[in-house]
């Protein structure tokens, strides 16, 4: 059999995107958004040069040839707590009493920390007794600028802002960015079997977790799920659910189930005529189904096993997502690691198995499945624990202990 390749398929995904112009928000507002241009420093950092230590400010060449035998006593003219905006003379064999922090004075050279002083904190406003010289010009003197510049680029486009990112704008002086709206997404779970979970199962029934799912993984990406719905295989729900999103404005709308060769295959009875339905070359996820509207949204068809599903969302979606945000890279990251154990592979498609990377000798970590039962798309328990997706290719009919494995982490 020919299946369509799983780049193919991504490529037709990624070149449906569209994006949204960018919007302004404060940096109390940017979590989990994505800068979609360069954040530009308005203020250097550091801002002036200042103290890197507790201590006093000093003239190099006054303490230059202290040693605590020849230890050398200079008078303390001033005292410049952290904000301080004083900046006192300092003449020959003067000092002024500095905090972490605070601004140098412009005639200060070094900083003679207290440790090296006879008398430290506990006697530090009428004199200094240095008795370790600084070892140069310079000493424990943090220059303004050292970090970054006023205008210079501070987080290039693309860039996702979590708490570090906000925090590096903030200290360079950024109160507000350009960023992507988020992506508003509707999610929808399809299948007469479905109840919701803790209802009393009657036979034929399962507890739904798709919608579940796969409302969490959007969010995770970044998006906001402005519709969550769990519809059952007759009429013509899909197409229903479809109109509601548009009248939503959302980006795209993600159904589960309905979309293999079955004959209640409702996403493809309902929009075969915008979508289309292919068989990619991967395990599990061979059935996938992708279509743009008229309007630019985008219908992504997945297949309904749960592992099938999450697999899915990782390789086609959650890219879209992050192309529609503008971010740098749309993939995770990858390692290559040992196998812990073997295991059979899908003849002919590339496998996508869950995993846990076995860290228990930190120098070589191995992966292995996260469940016993193998790869099959049905064990949805096993997604609770996994924390990666070993990748294996097409080629591959066997995976042996130490063989050496692509592994996609999710976390």
């Amino acid at each position: 059999m020919t299946y369509r390749t799983v780049e193919e398929q991504l490529e037709r995904v990624l070149a449906a995107v569209r994006r949204h112009p960018s919007i302004s928000v404060p940096l109390a507002e940017a979590r989990g958004l994505t800068l979609r241009a360069p954040a530009r420093a308005t203020s250097a950092v550091p801002v002036f040069d200042n103290s890197a230590m507790d201590g006093f400010a000093v003239r190099f060449a006054d303490v230059a040839d202290a040693t605590p035998e020849h230890p050398v006593v200079l008078q303390v003219i001033a005292d410049i707590p952290a904000g301080s905006a004083i900046d006192p003379a300092i003449g020959a064999g003067e000092a002024a009493r500095i905090m972490t922090g605070s601004p140098v004075s412009s005639d200060a050279d070094a900083i003679v920390p207290f440790e090296d002083t006879v008398g430290g904190l506990a006697d530090s406003l009428a004199t200094a007794t240095v008795q370790n010289a600084p070892k140069a010009v310079g000493a424990h003197i943090r220059r303004a600028a050292d970090d970054i510049d006023i205008d210079d680029i501070v987080l290039d486009a693309g860039t996702l802002l979590g708490p570090r990112q906000l925090g590096a704008l903030a200290s360079a002086g950024i109160a507000r960015v350009d960023v992507a709206p988020r992506a508003r997404v509707v999610v929808v779970s399809t299948g007469s079997e479905l109840v919701a979970p803790g209802t009393p199962l009657q036979r034929g029934q399962i507890p739904e977790s798709n919608s579940i799912l796969l409302a969490g993984l959007v969010a995770e990406a970044g998006a906001d799920v402005v519709l969550r719905r769990v519809i059952d295989d007759d009429g013509d729900g899909p197409a229903e659910v479809v109109a509601e999103a548009r009248e939503l404005q959302a980006d795209a709308v993600v159904f589960s189930g309905g979309v293999s060769a079955g004959a209640y295959e409702i996403v493809k009875q309902s929009l075969g005529d915008t979508m289309e339905f292919s068989k990619v070359g991967m395990q599990p996820g061979k059935p996938q189904g992708f279509g743009v509207t008229a309007d630019g949204m985008l219908l992504f068809g997945l297949p309904g096993n749960p592992v099938s599903a999450a697999v899915s969302f990782e390789v086609f979606v959650r890219p879209a997502l992050l192309r529609m945000h503008g971010r740098g890279s749309v993939h995770r990251a990858r390692v290559v690691v040992p196998a812990a154990v073997g295991w059979r592979t899908p003849p002919g498609r590339r496998q996508y198995l869950p995993a846990v990377i076995d860290r228990t000798d930190p120098a070589r970590p191995v992966v292995r499945p996260a469940t016993a039962g193998g790869s099959g798309s049905h064990l949805s328990v096993g997604l609770g624990v996994a924390e990666a997706y070993a990748i294996v290719p097409a080629e591959t009919e066997q995976v042996f202990v130490g063989d050496l494995i692509e592994v996609m982490e999710l976390q």
